[in-house]
């Protein structure tokens, strides 16, 4: 047996983010003296033309954001070169910690099937290491797994796939399901991985008795310390049983045994409701696995916060503020750069910088602008009216309108000819 603790890591999504990078160093640092020997598991990718690139990606994440250099069990396919595939068996059997993440499911069980891939990774969980398991790969953990790609893209009906089942062996016989929260469907149910409560409900009735659905939000990790049988939840979301369509809902920052994921399947919602959030107490041994979760927000949800901000700065014409808006959401886009998930953020990350630059450059415009020119059609218009008042022999709403020009720094010279103006060198008066 090996001395190492054994810890399993689920996560929703957001692995390769700043969200998630306190919880692989938590990790890392129960693992022994650094640098941790770690693999990124490139499978459910490779399938993508650009796997090379969601590769490198990951690995620069881990260096610079997690502090950890990786390398790369690499298994694109099962019909690599037998020394492709025996050095990426003998970098899982030596690393401490086993990574893989997103992609497709299907794809990545199809390739792992008859390898030595299952087995390493089950003997990882059961003689001392840790594995981190998120997305797409998260989704193959379970007894069953949703083909979500045929499901969500290609329209097939919804079915279960066999699933590695690494759970059941630990206790735990569910189907996981990341992206548990999911939003990105805007008006279209996107829940559950894509799915949505109606796919959903259909396939949970196809579910033995005894398995139960184990939902992890984005950016939200379970980690599972198998040693001490312990659950924690960390993150920005939430953790959920659920069990013929009830549900028990546990908070980031929840620590419980994981017999206790158990015992809300067979009594959804005994803690208060069909959607309830169980608020366990911490358990102190369990501290020392997880910190707190961390302040960050998802990327869509920061790059809106600092869009307002933006906007408000405009507004009240803060171009110091504005520029700092500016370098925050470069700053934001240059954090994100290692995830490797395949949605749009980042790209409307960089149009908001973009669109800001471009609104910053008018408000500079504006500003530099001859303000003559800017105040001319005003004043001309009162001068105007100033001439009207004085043919009319209405010498005191001209004296006026003279009074409240040069109060506001306009210089009028009368002569012969007519009215001249100029800006006053001084400016407006009080």
């Amino acid at each position: 047996m090996s001395d190492l603790p054994r810890i399993l890591t689920i996560m929703g999504s957001g692995e390769t983010t700043p969200t998630m990078a306190r919880v692989h160093r938590a990790v890392l640092d129960r693992l022994g003296e650094r640098p941790v020997p770690a693999v990124v598991l490139d499978t459910p990718y490779g399938f993508q033309e650009n796997a090379a690139d969601i590769t490198a990606r990951a690995l620069e994440y881990f260096r610079t954001s997690v502090g950890t250099p990786f390398s790369v069990a690499s298994f694109l396919s099962a019909d690599g070169d037998a020394l492709t595939r025996e050095t990426a068996f003998l970098r899982i059997r030596d690393a401490r910690l086993v990574f893989t993440g997103p992609g497709s499911p299907s794809y990545a069980l199809q390739q792992w099937a008859g390898s030595e891939i299952p087995r390493l990774l089950a003997a990882k969980l059961a003689g001392g290491g840790a594995v981190t398991m998120a997305s797409a790969a998260a989704l193959t953990l379970g007894r069953f797994t949703i083909p979500v790609y045929e499901i969500y893209k290609v329209g097939q009906a919804p079915r279960w796939l066999p699933g590695l089942d690494l759970l059941t062996p630990l206790g735990l016989p569910v189907a996981v399901v990341p992206h548990y929260d999911n939003a990105e469907g805007g008006n279209h149910d996107t829940r559950f991985c894509y799915l949505g409560e109606r796919r959903l409900l259909l396939m949970e009735a196809e579910l033995p008795a005894d398995v139960f659905i184990l939902g992890v939000d984005g950016h939200t990790a379970l980690v599972l310390d198998l040693d001490a049988g312990l659950a924690s939840v960390v993150g920005l979301g939430t953790v959920t049983v659920r069990k013929d369509g009830r549900s028990t809902v546990f908070a980031a920052g929840t620590q419980l045994a994981i017999a206790e994921l158990v015992a809300a399947a067979r009594e959804p919602g005994a803690r208060g409701g069909p959607e309830s959030l169980a608020t366990t107490p911490a358990v102190a041994s369990a501290a020392a696995v997880l910190d707190e979760a961390p302040a960050s927000r998802p990327l869509r949800e920061e790059i809106a916060t600092l869009e307002r901000v933006f906007a408000a700065s405009l507004d009240e014409c803060d171009a110091t503020a504005a520029v700092r808006a500016i370098l925050a959401l470069d700053e934001t886009i240059q954090a994100w750069a290692g995830d490797t998930d395949q949605s749009d953020a980042l790209g409307v990350a960089r149009a908001a910088l973009r669109a800001a630059i471009v609104s910053l450059g008018e408000m500079a415009e504006d500003g530099s602008r001859d303000p003559r020119k800017l105040i001319a059609p005003f004043v001309d218009a009162l001068l105007a009216e100033r001439v009207r008042v004085r043919a009319a022999r209405e010498w005191a709403a001209a004296d006026a309108i003279r009074d409240r020009l040069v109060a506001a720094g306009i210089e009028l010279h009368d002569s012969p000819e007519g009215t001249t103006w100029e800006m006053s060198a001084v400016g407006p008066t009080g």
